[in-house]
């Protein structure tokens, strides 16, 4: 029978990544932006609203982007489209005097004409590593000014990191690293699977499982001889909120992929994209059900 885990909370680390949502306090008049940090927050990046929603600022945040889904409230708040396809002129109507940009926010000449319109725009990283998240805490915090909450933050994160990759090496360092074939899309004939240089292939590392296919960098179709020839012992994939179609089912019709050691055992793992690939504040909690899920074969 097929076997499609799809994620829940940590049990496995208990207590882990407890999300700080106490309120911030009202927001005041514009004239105090300076003083007290700004007010009316926009942010670009699903990962910067975990970010803000984990110091406790969430109340600062007046709009986000179609990324932003996390936790439930930030899904709820007006969107400003698309964060690779911002338009200037949504963003300003918001009067705005912060936007959070993520990596991927743009158009550049997009976040240009913003900055130019008098709205300091912060821009952040791209990168998939714990210092990087570490490092955005702390920005987010930093812009917000609140360094103190983004201190605190930042060590519990590290904390927790460091507590789930010692759990991880004890408890898989010894043993058979499964092969994992990482599928981005899987609607129709197209079938997109991760490389190198991609957050897949880094959670893998982490969960201390390996890539099925490397060689390359970032994503590219995959072909049935391909996926026969990968071998691969876990077919991984993400969701983005609720679906009608069932991963495991969509993934084992594609050709090739029922003829992989995981397609004829039925062993697909789905994750929610943004908790498995966002690189936010929840990343060690994501690797230990990663590492949980794959090597549970």
């Amino acid at each position: 029978m097929t076997r499609c885990a799809t994620l829940t909370a940590g049990a496995w680390l208990g207590s882990l990544l407890p999300m700080a949502l106490a309120h911030a306090a009202p927001a005041a008049s514009t004239t105090n932006a300076t003083k007290d940090g700004p007010k009316r927050v926009i942010v670009a990046g699903g990962a910067l609203t975990e970010i803000v929603y984990a110091l406790g600022a969430q109340s600062r945040v007046i709009a986000n982007d179609l990324t932003s889904l996390y936790p439930e409230a930030a899904s709820k708040l007006p969107k400003i489209g698309y964060l690779r396809t911002l338009s200037a002129e949504g963003v300003l109507s918001l009067h705005p005097d912060l936007l959070l940009a993520g990596a991927e926010a743009g158009p550049p000449n997009v976040l240009s004409q913003i900055e130019a319109a008098g709205v300091p725009v912060q821009h952040f990283r791209h990168g998939y590593t714990a210092e990087l998240v570490r490092e955005n805490i702390r920005g987010v915090a930093n812009a917000l000014k609140i360094g103190d909450d983004g201190t605190r933050v930042a060590a519990r994160f590290t904390a927790e990191w460091m507590q789930v990759r010692d759990t991880v090496e004890t408890r898989y360092g010894i043993a058979r690293r499964p092969r994992v074939l990482f599928i981005l899309g899987h609607t129709g004939n197209q079938v997109m699977v991760a490389g190198q240089d991609t957050a897949a292939d880094a959670m893998l590392a982490y969960a201390g499982a390996e890539n099925a296919l490397r060689g390359f960098s970032g994503y590219r179709a995959l072909s049935a001889e391909a996926a026969v020839a990968a071998q691969p012992d876990v077919l991984l994939t993400t969701t983005t909120g609720p679906s009608p179609v069932d991963p495991a089912a969509s993934l084992l019709a594609q050709p090739g992929l029922a003829n992989t050691p995981a397609g004829r055992a039925g062993r697909v793992v789905s994750f929610d994209a943004l908790y498995l690939l966002g690189f936010g504040p929840r990343l060690p909690q994501a690797v230990a059900d990663l590492a949980k899920r794959v090597h549970a074969v």
